[in-house]
């Protein structure tokens, strides 16, 4: 049992939901946010509301990521150490109803990037020796994928500007100069930015920016307003669906959403999201297969000792020997750039490093 001791003046079990519910809510007195059938909620998104104004629940916040890092990285991963000294991971295509390639045993895709702790988890990850890691991460792909497929010219104009997107976006949604552009400002538009992709409603974007519902809304009309053609895409794409039963990514390949005719308002609803986004996130798989095969196809042709070793997501990871650095940057430099022909060009970011975490 893990006991955890504060100002209740007693022990409890810290991973027990009940006596942790208990403590904060019946003990402690704070607000209850939500109620289940068992008692008091204490999931991630409530602790983190009260965790603002309650120093204590951001410590058992804290505990609880410290507890993932433990057990699912720092021993889990041991676990998974094979003779060789090394981790192998096993990739599946036939998953994931976007296209993306899924990691299993262990899940390689899942190393914490959020809390500089998980981050360095990455540093037990070391190439061989006289080999360096290079990490290359597409920049913003979904949101330039939504600029091409849409058409929309304000925001293929905003990207070929060169400036910072985000910025660019808080400037014409909330009506500022782009040299008055705040921190807040900038964060809130790339929500937006990233949220609409997704099919964001007024209440998730509430919720993820701590405003009320109406503001969010706000928002989010300002930004079809300034980027028309998004709202013209999404809505036919949505139709579309409906009327065809799938989507199709900018190569042709198909995602059945049944749940579009669906009787079930929550299916149907989760059906129009799922449409919004398919086409983009599909896009972007697509493009990083795309990707993966040039590079896997330009070390060989060209006998390299260096090779692919880890797709997360957007991000490839080679092994490389220090000797063939260049070539190696210039490979994958122009298979990620050009795997696919935009209206907006195609961005990396590139590191190298002496392990993973230097790398990223």
């Amino acid at each position: 049992m893990t006991s955890f001791s504060c100002v209740a003046s007693s022990a409890f079990n810290i991973n027990s939901t009940k006596q942790l519910g208990e403590l904060l809510f019946e003990k402690l007195n704070l607000p209850p946010i939500k109620k289940t059938k068992t008692g008091y909620s204490t999931a991630a998104d409530v602790l983190e509301k009260l965790a603002v104004d309650y120093p204590v629940v951001k410590d058992i916040l804290e505990y609880r990521g410290l507890a993932k890092l433990k057990s699912t990285y720092a021993e889990g991963l041991y676990d998974c150490i094979k003779e060789d000294g090394k981790i192998h991971t096993s990739y599946n295509q036939m998953i994931t109803a976007t296209g993306r390639l899924s990691s299993t045993e262990p899940n390689l895709q899942n190393i914490p990037m959020r809390m500089e702790l998980g981050r360095m988890i990455r540093k037990v990850f070391v190439p061989k020796e006289g080999y360096v890691f290079m990490d290359a991460d597409y920049s913003q792909i979904e949101l330039r994928i939504l600029a091409h497929m849409s058409g929309d010219e304000g925001l293929i104009a905003d990207y070929r500007s060169g400036r910072d997107i985000h910025s660019i976006t808080a400037s014409k949604v909330f009506h500022v100069p782009i040299e008055e552009v705040t921190p807040l400002m900038r964060r809130n538009a790339k929500a937006v930015n990233f949220g609409v992709v997704y099919g964001i409603s007024s209440f998730g974007l509430s919720q993820d920016l701590d405003i009320s519902k109406s503001e969010a809304q706000e928002y989010i009309n300002h930004y079809f307003e300034t980027y028309p053609g998004i709202k013209l895409f999404l809505d036919q794409t949505v139709a579309d669906a409906k009327q065809n039963g799938y989507t199709t990514t900018m190569f042709g390949r198909r995602r059945p959403i049944p749940e579009l005719a669906s009787s079930n308002f929550m299916q149907r609803s989760f059906g129009e999201r799922a449409a919004m986004n398919a086409p983009i996130q599909g896009t972007a798989a697509d493009i990083m297969k795309i990707a993966m095969v040039r590079v896997y196809q330009a070390l060989k042709e060209k006998n390299l000792r260096s090779r692919l070793i880890l797709q997360v997501h957007d991000e490839l990871v080679l092994e490389v020997h220090e000797e063939e650095a260049a070539i190696a940057k210039q490979i994958l430099t122009d298979a990620m750039m050009h795997a696919a022909q935009l209206a907006v060009e195609l961005a990396i970011d590139l590191h190298t490093g002496k392990d993973w975490y230097e790398a990223k």
